[in-house]
């Protein structure tokens, strides 16, 4: 079974992450995978539009950490040198993979239902368009301890303000106040998420697909103009070092010991516990 399903017709190009019993959980497989369906979508006259979607019960839950936090990776035992270009190197391939949606010279549209989180928020925000289930959450707990945003598109995506809000606390956000935030372009019911994503790409691929590309690089180079790529320089530099910390090692050491689900809940729960 592919990690990525693809499909297409009506000139769309559908992209389904198929690791449902893990999350969709983003795996250096996962990703290779990803990267060739928009390539496969890139290079196909007959699309017009790709719509990024995931199984299961709900969109990405971020990195398998089974398969990192969990296991032994290298260049990461405390007890040995660090090599800061091998871990950027590392990261800076996965990057290429998000961006790889920015880059496409065709739309894309990410349907987001259940949870969106970590670096599984790379996916979307890499996207054009974010359609989010209304009661789903996205946001970037890692914030708190063991990573940084990558792709770096937080503030690109909300303003300053609104991105420090996110990163200075890990929150996350619902889908409707994704919506109200200006990250997501629709928050439909849950039982709408489908019929809205399906029908915003449907209305894109009627346009010539020579115009979609035109606008999406006309509006790309605002970004590029800002500083796009030295800030996810300095992201994937960050988040390098922010798995290299005190903190960083004690929280792998905890998963390791315990299991990741384990961690994660030490991690998360004092700002839980603040909701109450």
């Amino acid at each position: 079974m592919p990690d990525v399903e693809y499909e297409s017709g009506e000139r769309i190009a559908r992209l389904t992450l198929n690791r449902p019993e893990r999350g969709n959980g983003l795996t250096p497989e996962l990703l290779s995978e990803l990267g060739q369906c928009v390539e496969r979508a890139e290079h196909d006259p007959d699309i017009h539009v790709l719509l990024l979607a995931g199984k299961g019960k709900g969109f990405c839950g971020g990195y398998d950490l089974v398969w990192s936090a969990e296991g032994r990776l290298p260049n990461h035992d405390p007890s040995e040198p660090w090599d800061p270009m091998l871990d950027y190197s590392g990261m800076s391939r996965n990057v290429r993979t998000f961006m790889s949606l920015f880059h496409c010279s065709k739309p894309v549209i990410c349907k987001v239902h259940g949870f969106c989180v970590a670096g599984g928020t790379d996916l979307a925000l890499c996207s054009d368009l974010l359609v989010i289930g209304s009661d789903a959450k996205i946001g970037y707990p890692p914030a708190r301890v063991w990573g940084s945003p990558t792709t770096s598109m937080w503030s690109y995506r909300l303003g300053a303000q609104r991105a420090k809000r996110l990163l200075f606390t890990g929150d996350c956000l619902s889908g409707a106040e994704a919506l109200d935030w200006g990250l997501a372009i629709e928050a439909p019911r849950p039982e709408e998420l489908d019929e809205r994503a399906d029908a915003l790409a449907r209305r894109i691929a009627q346009v010539p697909v020579n115009q979609l590309q035109m606008m999406k690089l006309l509006v790309n180079q605002s970004l590029y103009s800002q500083g796009l790529h030295a800030t996810q320089m300095i992201g994937t530099v960050f988040d390098g070092i922010a798995r290299h910390t005190r903190e960083g090692y004690a929280f792998a050491a905890r998963a390791a010991q315990d299991g990741w689900r384990e961690a994660v809940r030490e991690r998360d729960q004092p700002f839980e516990d603040q909701r109450r």
